[in-house]
């Protein structure tokens, strides 16, 4: 990546700044700086990999001679790791800002007629408030503006299935020699939706204007398709035409994608993402279900689909973000004209009654439950026990769903958001697990990179049954993927959202993990109740094999376990991780609100469960459930409850500690700790997790 070489000449360079008396004259292009630059807004290394660099300062500015420019001239800035906004000056005046994106890429600005003077120029770099590393530099300075800069060469990309020849909506990636997304010209009289070194396409055909120069195109269609790529060297003055073929490498029959949380600049006004670029983003990327949830504000993508031509790839469904001071929920389906839920409700359940209000939704989604916003986070400590999944604001959780994945809100910790899924799980709701992207941009976060697979007839992508898909999600017949497709079978017959019946001594539990061949799994793990019972390393195999037509195999990793039968139901769930993509068509991009400086990247894909009815009364008991009934038997009593929960599950055990009210002053008591050594492990673990969740005193 481009960033290995800032840093990699940023350890050669220390943090001295070249400010060179380099004057800008009529000639084309002059590099006013060639050593990089190490910039930090904030106090503190936002990640580690800058932990050992001294950053140049915060403001950089930048002296050097030039000429009044007689027309408008173009500023090229190479840029990586920008999160937040950091203002272009020239001579003090706004030029612009550095493009948000924390990928490596050439930023083209245009300087206006008269901004450059004669004589001594300054070019001022403005921190934001917060904390952000950036890597700037080098700068050059064109005396022709960027529209003609960027025609100095041309680039024909044409994208088709390799099965049909036929043009495709695609994504089309464009990096320069050192692998920076280049600045790039659509030329006029094209439907594409247009970033620096990103281009979605509705038809596979895009017409670019670039800098003379050696490029890398690459073509992707989301996680079901393969990739194609073509190294190129374009002159000056010079076209050069480049024919790339794709294929779906994925089958997912019986399964239609789907992006519960899609946002556009043009409604919620924030991203760049206009309705027009967004339906071409989402046929670029595959999605066939596209949830439209703007802010408070209903938004129909039928129009904009079809006057960019590219209706038939997918069904819309309107939706909304109630984004409340209390949280964000997700509704849907809706009708154009219905009411809009008011945001400054924050008392959940009136939140929950006001939306369902409307007679056509469906499904609510809880939405990023660890994101911070307004200085609250939904399930924060003092909110809720990851553990028991208890509410301590009132009364019980009433939505249907929850964003365990939201690729443009990553966690540090990628295992957070299913744990809080598992504790919901164990206390007894019904809650279905939802991947999502949450994008509001063109190219910053990939629309669809956190997806959801619903069980629903999926034979013709723009005629999807909305009703059936949303029955589907409520029931758990949902697979989440970033990346990988995990689904799980359990005796041969039972898949996600079903009631297993559990007849013999075990159960035999398959696991199936599919990708694409520009991705790998390396591990796959099995969770009961939330609580890890099997794992399994993979080898990634690189090249994929062909399946037997000389196809990508795309099945990454099929594992069979058989599990012995427990003495009471479990919830069974599959998740699949391996290595992250990071070159610059797929990136996962790193945590939207880290809680760490350390971040390692994994693809991902889940399941919904399967309920394994263990103890055959034909229904599924939850772990709170089964808590409950110990502890009514021993009539509370602490000292009655441990033993009889032999045999029992930590998570049984930690609900059993919830009724009880265990705190760390009982649990440490003399008669507690003698009837907990003599307990099993499971007890022990349980009633300790479930005391080391409680908010803190």
């Amino acid at each position: 990546m481009y960033f290995d070489v800032f840093t990699s000449r940023l350890a050669r360079i220390g943090f001295v700044i070249f400010v060179g008396a380099v004057t800008v004259a009529a000639q084309p292009a002059r590099v006013l700086q060639e050593p990089v630059v190490h910039l930090r807004s904030g106090d503190k290394p936002e990640w580690d990999l800058f932990a050992n660099q001294t950053p140049a300062g915060a403001r950089f500015d930048l002296r050097f001679q030039g000429e009044r420019n007689i027309g408008p001239s173009s500023l090229f800035i190479y840029q990586d790791d920008v999160k937040l906004d950091w203002r272009i000056e020239l001579n003090g005046q706004r030029l612009g800002s550095l493009f948000l994106m924390e990928a490596p890429l050439v930023n083209a600005l245009e300087i206006p007629e008269g901004r450059l003077v004669d004589g001594e120029n300054r070019l001022s770099l403005i921190p934001p408030p917060g904390n952000d590393d950036i890597v700037v530099g080098p700068f050059e300075i064109d005396s022709r503006p960027p529209s003609e800069v960027l025609s100095e060469a041309t680039l024909e990309i044409f994208v088709k299935e390799s099965d049909t020849g036929q043009g495709i909506p695609c994504r089309i990636t464009v990096v320069d020699r050192k692998g920076a997304l280049a600045a790039l010209n659509a030329f006029t009289g094209q439907t594409l939706a247009v970033r620096p070194g990103v281009i979605y396409t509705p038809n596979g055909s895009a017409r670019l204007g670039v800098r003379a120069g050696n490029y890398t195109v690459y073509a992707t269609r989301g996680v079901e398709y393969g990739l194609a790529q073509r190294k190129v060297s374009v002159e000056r003055g010079e076209s050069r035409s480049i024919i790339l073929a794709i294929n779906r490498e994925v089958p997912t029959p019986g399964f239609v994608s789907s992006d519960t949380h899609i946002h556009t600049f043009t409604f919620s006004r924030h991203g760049d993402a206009t309705v027009e670029e967004r339906v071409v983003t989402l046929a670029g990327e595959g999605i066939e279900l596209p949830i439209a949830t703007d802010h408070e504000h209903l938004t129909d993508f039928n129009g904009a689909a079809a006057a960019m031509g590219v209706n038939t790839f997918f069904t819309p469904v309107i939706g909304c973000e109630t984004t409340t001071a209390k949280g964000h929920f997700n509704s849907f389906p809706r009708l154009v004209g219905s009411a809009v839920p008011n945001p400054r409700e924050t008392d959940w359940p009136r939140l929950m009654e006001s939306i369902r209000s409307t007679p056509e939704v469906r499904l609510v989604v809880l939405n990023h439950p660890r994101n911070i916003h307004n200085g609250f986070q939904p399930f924060a400590r003092t909110n809720f026990n990851a553990i028991t999944g208890e509410n301590y604001r009132g009364k019980a959780f009433n939505f249907d769903a929850i964003e365990v994945l939201n690729s443009s809100a990553l966690q540090s910790d990628l295992m957070i958001g299913f744990r809080d899924w598992f504790a919901l799980l164990n206390y007894g709701y019904r809650v279905t697990a939802v991947g999502s992207s949450d994008v509001h941009d063109v190219s910053r976060y990939i629309v669809g990179q956190g997806r959801t697979y619903i069980q629903c007839a999926d034979e013709r992508p723009s005629g999807i049954d909305i009703e059936a898909a949303c029955e589907s999600i409520r029931k758990g017949r949902a697979l989440v993927s970033m990346g990988l497709i995990t689904n799980i079978r359990v005796n041969g017959e039972f898949g996600v959202g079903d009631l297993a019946r559990i007849e013999g001594e075990s159960m035999r539990v398959e696991v199936i993990v599919m990708g694409p061949s520009w991705v790998s799994a390396d591990r796959v793990q099995l969770f009961a109740d939330g609580l890890l019972i099997r794992e399994e390393k993979i080898e990634p195999e690189n090249p994929k094999p062909a399946d037997a037509s000389g196809a990508c195999n795309p099945v990454q990793a099929r594992i069979e376990w058989v599990i012995p039968k427990t003495k009471h139901d479990v919830h069974l769930v599959a998740i699949a991780s391996g290595p992250a993509v990071s070159e610059p068509y797929w990136a996962i991009p790193r945590p939207y609100q880290p809680s760490s400086t350390a971040w390692q990247p994994r693809l991902m894909g889940a399941t919904n469960p399967v309920w394994a009815d263990a103890d055959g009364d034909g229904n599924f008991t939850s772990a709170r459930e089964y808590a409950r009934v110990i502890v009514e038997r021993c009539e509370s009593r602490l000292l009655d409850v441990i033993p009889a929960l032999s045999g029992f599950d930590s998570m049984i055990a930690a609900q059993a500690a919830s009724l009880c009210r265990l705190d760390l002053i009982t649990l440490r008591s003399e008669p507690v700790s003698e009837a907990l050594a003599k307990a099993s492990e499971d007890v022990r673990v349980g009633f300790n997790s479930y005391v080391g969740a409680l908010p803190e005193r």
